[in-house]
């Protein structure tokens, strides 16, 4: 076989194991168990992973691992948040993809490596995970073994964290939806109570539960909420 037709073999393989993966992610039920999901198709599918997680951005920019597949993870992950430093937290603010073949020798995190080569990685790839322009966080793979990651799994592993980025920003939109969803509902149930308690109508209902709010320093829904649970002792 001439190296084109072996290109184009392995360029086809690739696209169909993504396809299989982009519609196993879609089908997840949460945003937690497609995290989970997206960890166990990494080192599934990409060339000398061992051990994989993803750090996700918060509010005011701090950074969470989420789905580990191993406690290495969470470790190595901690020296990068807590030094400020490595693959993962450039990754995110660089917008770039960072690749390493020995971290015992690596000069540009001295004060993160030291502790990555304890936790037992030796080779990290991280990638951004984004859609437009906004940065979801990293996706991060790991192995004990010097060298672990070509530039080939460098470009494979790419084209995995785009469909991974799809795959958690739709399950955080659905998760957001059903959240509003329920809010919406509690809101309701909370009106309806208090309609009836105080025979007052919609309009009434709801600026008491806005003036309750304010007085308590609760979001609006914990307040709807906490009627609702509590609303035959009261």
């Amino acid at each position: 076989m001439n190296p084109a037709d072996e290109v184009e073999n392995r360029e086809g393989g690739l696209a169909a194991v993504l396809s299989q993966i982009a519609r196993a992610l879609q089908a997840e039920p949460d945003v937690e168990t497609t995290l989970a999901a997206i960890v166990k198709a990494t080192i599934d599918h990409i060339d000398g992973a061992e051990h994989a997680g993803i750090s996700l951005v918060e509010r005011q920019g701090k950074i969470r691992t989420v789905a580990p597949s191993s406690e290495s993870v969470v470790e190595i992950d901690q020296a990068q948040y807590r030094t400020g430093q490595g693959p993962c937290v450039d990754a995110i603010s660089e917008h770039e993809i960072y690749r390493t073949g020995d971290l015992a020798g690596e000069d540009r995190w001295p004060d993160f490596t030291p502790a990555a080569v304890r936790a037992g990685a030796r080779s990290m790839l991280s990638y951004r995970l984004f859609v437009t322009d906004t940065t979801l966080g990293a996706l991060n793979i790991y192995s004990t073994r010097l060298f672990a990651f070509s530039k080939q799994t460098e470009l494979d592993g790419r084209m995995f964290a785009t469909h991974a980025a799809i795959a958690l920003v739709g399950a955080q939109k659905e998760a957001h939806l059903h959240q509003a969803i329920e809010h919406r509902d509690t809101i309701g149930m909370a009106k309806g109570i208090l309609m009836q308690r105080h025979d007052i109508d919609h309009a009434r209902a709801f600026s008491m539960l806005v003036e309750a709010s304010q007085h308590s320093n609760l979001k609006l829904h914990d307040i709807a909420a906490w009627l609702v649970e509590h609303r035959h002792a009261i």
